[in-house]
């Protein structure tokens, strides 16, 4: 990733409390550890916990979406690196992988579609001035990264899987 795209990624250590009656990282904590990577992207655009107070501001997860594409038991290190797919004034779509250690190929994909919110409503307003200049650099920043590999994709079986069923 070119240096300036980068955003910090966010690591973690697969604990016992979640782990599986097989052994391996339970799919709910999947989705934990992304959402625990996204603080990070919260804090990077500018809205670590203190601001989120002082403005009255917040994000919120609209639509999350996870590929489960390895296992991984108790004790794995793992990484979450993050890009920005797009943004406009009020959402984030955000684009998440996850490794194991310092390996190359991921054992989830992760995308969410984020939302800033006004606190006191709560309801949806544009993100603040300074924080949408850091949204709108790194989605331009990361325009140029090549394609997600696992964003986009949609659940379902083939119309001729399910009609053999019949």
């Amino acid at each position: 990733m070119p240096q300036d795209a980068s955003l910090p990624c966010y690591r973690d250590t697969v604990r016992a409390e979640w782990v599986d009656y097989n052994g391996h990282l339970r799919d709910a904590f999947y989705m934990l550890i992304f959402s625990f990577a996204t603080d990070v992207l919260i804090e990077q655009i500018g809205l670590p916990d203190a601001v989120r107070k002082a403005r009255g501001r917040s994000i919120y997860t609209l639509e999350a979406h996870i590929n489960y594409l390895h296992e991984i038991k108790e004790g794995a290190q793992v990484r979450v690196d993050m890009r920005v797919l797009g943004a406009d004034a009020k959402r984030l779509h955000l684009y998440l992988e996850m490794f194991s250690g310092d390996g190359v190929e991921p054992v989830a994909a992760g995308e969410q579609m984020l939302l800033h919110v006004d606190t006191g409503g709560p309801r949806a307003i544009a993100f603040d001035p300074d924080v949408a200049a850091r949204v709108q650099s790194l989605a331009h920043a990361h325009a140029v990264l090549p394609a997600a590999r696992f964003a986009g994709r949609v659940i379902g079986l083939p119309a001729h899987a399910a009609a053999k069923k019949h």
